[in-house]
């Protein structure tokens, strides 16, 4: 028998829909109330599998791509895809410009910063 999950999105006006009853199969209890959704229940099953991959690879891409059978670009973008729809997508940073990396590469050189800061200022 397939997985029966519950909709997360009205069928009427598409906003998300809340959580406010849950029973007990076993004595028939019912709590009413607001509840908080699990932030995981809005995926697919797909998604929640590509989930399951990436934390059992430790967060191995390499391994990802392997498992999806495509290319690197295609599997992070599939991966992007599912933090944007969990809500981690923190959009890519623009890098530094070309003049910006170079000095602090050259402070790195005349050991001016250590290598923790100048991986700080490269992220930036």
């Amino acid at each position: 028998m397939s997985e029966r999950r519950p909709p997360h999105d009205c069928p009427v006006c598409g906003e998300t829909l809340a959580l406010t009853r849950l029973s007990c199969q076993a004595c028939g209890t019912e709590l009413s109330g607001d509840f908080q959704a699990c932030e995981f229940c809005a995926l697919s099953g797909d998604e929640r599998e590509l989930l399951r991959v990436f934390l059992s690879s430790r967060g191995n891409m390499k391994e990802l791509q392997s498992y999806l059978g495509v290319s690197y670009p295609t599997a992070r973008l599939r991966f992007d895809g599912l933090l944007a729809k969990l809500g981690l997508d923190r959009g890519a940073a623009a890098p530094p410009p070309p003049a910006d990396r170079v000095e602090v590469l050259q402070a790195l050189a005349r050991g001016e910063i250590d290598l923790g800061e100048a991986e700080h200022r490269l992220e930036r």
